[in-house]
């Protein structure tokens, strides 16, 4: 299929071919009919993507501190890769469409196939053929409502939820600053509410088109005739709100806003503009500023919008499917016209053209819609996702597999993300012996992204397919948390080799499930993505510490850090705890420094926040402690760890320097100055790439990854029994 999309470090537009996604449960699969062309948000997204570097960084100063973040974290190499990387990636464009239900998903029972929808997200209402829409951000079209009307839906959202914020009441005069296409809404919604309208925008044809949608009068911002208008029809008090629904750098439209706002009177911000705001014009009159968030509650929070949580409407009155609702039924009840909003209406073939007609200046809109060609095919038939689970057999022995067939590893891979992207396939593109087959991803354009950037020789949404290919020899699995287990489970059984991120498993039932399915399948060909057992600095440091003769004391400190407010980390009712995910990491490098898999886990949290310290004990009286903070300041190094024994200590500092301390001499591993971060990934798939080609044993022990994932999983039976817990079967 076909989709539009922009390369953000390049500015390249293009209409690109894609895989169909798939329809994954608690959704729809939409064939579109028209999607609109947001003249604001989305031209300045095409705007910016034209920039220069150094023009991106200062139109975007929060990302530039997250780069300087993950510097300070990751080191400067893995820091640019993972910055390219994005940065030179297709992204879309789009989030407000209308079109049929092609297919429906598990769960859905609201819409039928053949049922026209309207559609809302800049992740799911894409300038795409096809789109994949979850529960709460599609709703059925009235009857009566033209496909191109109900198009508006989503800009129309994010102007009512504006208009919620104003509280406007009967008989207020309103003040709409920008008749771009959100003010043109506002405008018209205003005037449904019993609201006047003065309108404000230095085009005349737009201020013309207002007037003629309702608004009593409309002008220059730098002209007399607005605040005259003003004055008449408020007596010379001042407007009772003003609603920002302009763009750009000026600060202009603040400074008009609390000039024409009467004493106490209410400035809400749609637009993106400046908000210098002029403290003593605002303080005098204790103007109550307000921003309106995009299309109303629900907007950013993953429960909502992907998982179909509706809020309960005792609650939450107007969420953003109930906003996308009740605009579609003012345009069936002929309450707010869109039509006259249509400068242009373009065939979707001709949507990079389209674009730069809209950037260069030379085609002046305030709507365009792209319409699709109809369709008389039937349905797209795409994968479902769900798949019974494998009832609970005993643990494996443990096989070995017969050497591969000559000619290059090929691989598959399924997730595509920051990591893999970053960190992974960098590392296996242009490597010798080595092919990149398949790329499977649940989103067409993250497949098509990394077929473009790493030279995968196919892109997908179709796991099935990957799964059961013969010339596929080995299954990355990349992808959240929660799918680690299952997605192994599959590819184990479907006979392939497993190379799985961590963790392996979030809970002991999935644990039990993978081996069930090594067992049943005689395939026991896994590796877990525990890298820093790995690390070149950390292998050197180890080789000079030497044997050790008696127990030893290992001590682990994990900067781990503060998660931004949205990271899908912090969802534990579905990805498990944040030290589940990840802490397998921490024990597999411990266990490894002491040649032993650990007997017992006893774990700790001080009251008030999310540290841990947990203490692993070993067959041999040896012990590591692991403390994991994420209460530290961002300045400390992340990692940091210490192993004692026989009268010797190993310092590792955060994989960029190490030492071995041996009475009163220190010998520095290489040089005491520090090397670029190496946290061992390359040589991890260098060992994991050889055992497959050549059937040799997998780099680590399928008990020893068995015994990482049981001892990580038991911190929480840890903590909540306050005792030490007794792990059986560890080597």
């Amino acid at each position: 299929m076909k989709q539009v999309v922009q390369n953000y470090k390049s500015g390249e537009l293009a209409l690109l071919d894609v895989p169909v996604p798939g329809c994954k449960p608690g959704g729809v699969l939409v064939r579109s009919a028209f999607s609109l062309i947001s003249t604001g948000t989305e031209m300045m997204k095409v705007s910016e993507a034209g920039m220069s570097m150094l023009g991106k960084a200062r139109s975007r100063p929060d990302q530039v501190a997250k780069v300087v973040q993950s510097v300070a974290t990751n080191g400067v190499p893995a820091t640019y890769r993972k910055v390219m990387g994005k940065l030179d990636s297709y992204t879309p464009l789009g989030y407000s469409l209308c079109g049929v239900v092609e297919q429906v998903g598990a769960g859905i029972d609201d819409v039928k196939v053949g049922d026209v929808v309207a559609c809302a997200g800049n992740e799911h209402a894409l300038h795409a053929e096809l789109n994949w829409v979850p529960k709460n951000l599609y709703v059925p079209v009235p009857d009566g409502v033209a496909p191109r009307h109900a198009a508006f839906g989503t800009v129309g959202s994010i102007a009512l939820q504006g208009v919620r914020q104003g509280e406007s009441r009967l008989g207020e005069v309103a003040l709409v600053i920008g008749l771009g296409l959100i003010g043109q809404l506002v405008t018209q919604l205003l005037n449904a509410s019993g609201v006047r309208v003065v309108g404000v925008d230095p085009d005349p044809a737009r201020c013309e088109l207002a007037e003629r949608l309702g608004a009593a009068a409309c002008g220059d911002p730098g002209s007399a005739s607005v605040e005259s208008a003003v004055a008449e029809l408020t007596g010379g008090m001042g407007v009772d709100q003003v609603y920002l629904a302009a763009g750009g750098s000026s600060n202009q439209p603040v400074e008009l806003a609390a000039r024409l706002c009467r004493d106490r009177g209410r400035v809400i911000d749609i637009g993106k503009c400046r908000l210098d705001l002029p403290w003593n014009a605002y303080y005098e009159k204790e103007l109550d500023v307000r921003f309106s968030r995009s299309y109303g509650p629900g907007r950013y929070d993953p429960e909502y919008e992907l998982q179909g949580r509706d809020y309960p409407v005792g609650y939450v009155r107007w969420t953003e499917r109930r906003n996308l609702a009740c605009f579609l039924d003012l345009i069936a009840r002929g309450s707010v016209d869109v039509e006259p909003l249509v400068s242009h209406v373009a065939d979707f073939e001709d949507a990079v053209e389209t674009y730069r007609r809209l950037e260069e200046g030379e085609l002046k809109a305030v709507a365009v819609l792209f319409r699709y060609a109809a369709e008389d095919a039937p349905a797209v038939e795409t994968p479902e996702v769900t798949v019974p689970k494998v009832p609970e057999l005993p643990r494996p022995s443990g096989r070995t597999a017969p050497a591969r067939r000559s000619g290059p590893v090929r691989l598959a891979f399924v997730g595509a993300g920051n990591y893999a992207s970053s960190m992974l396939l960098p590392h296996l593109t242009g490597r010798d012996g080595v092919e990149l087959s398949t790329v499977v991803t649940t989103t067409a354009l993250s497949a098509a992204n990394a077929q473009r950037k790493f030279g995968f020789g196919k892109a997908t949404t179709d796991l099935d397919a990957a799964l059961g290919d013969p010339a596929v020899d080995a299954v990355f699995v990349v992808t959240r948390h929660s799918s680690h287990a299952e997605l192994t489970r599959r590819a184990l059984l479907a006979g392939k080799a497993v190379f799985v991120e961590k963790p392996l498993a979030l809970t002991e039932e999935e644990l039990a499930s993978v081996l069930a399915a090594v067992e049943e399948s005689g395939n026991d060909r896994i590796q877990v993505g525990f890298n820093r057992r790995f690390a070149p600095l950390l292998r050197e440091a180890r080789q000079l510490f030497g044997d050790r003769t008696g127990p030893a004391s290992l001590r682990y400190l994990v900067n781990a850090g503060r998660l931004d407010h949205g990271s899908w980390y912090l969802r534990q009712d579905t990805e498990g705890s944040r030290f589940a995910g990840e802490g397998g990491h921490f024990v597999d490098t411990a266990s490894w420094l002491l040649d032993a898999d650990p007997v017992s886990v006893y774990a700790a949290a001080p009251a008030g926040n999310e540290d841990l310290q947990i203490v692993l004990g070993y067959p041999d009286g040896s012990t590591a402690t692991i403390s994991y903070v994420t209460s530290g300041p961002s300045s400390f190094p992340k990692e940091t760890l210490d192993l004692i024994a026989d009268g010797k200590v190993l310092r590792l500092d955060d994989f960029t320097r190490a030492a071995v301390y041996d009475g009163r001499r220190r010998q520095w591993v290489g040089s005491r100055l520090p090397k670029a971060r190496d946290k061992g990934q390359n040589a991890e798939l260098a060992a994991f790439v050889k055992a497959v080609r050549t059937g040799g044993p997998m780099p680590v022990p399928l008990e020893s990854l068995a015994a990482t994932t049981t001892a990580t999983l038991a911190v929480r039976a840890a903590l909540a029994s306050g005792v030490p817990v007794t792990l059986a079967g560890a080597r």
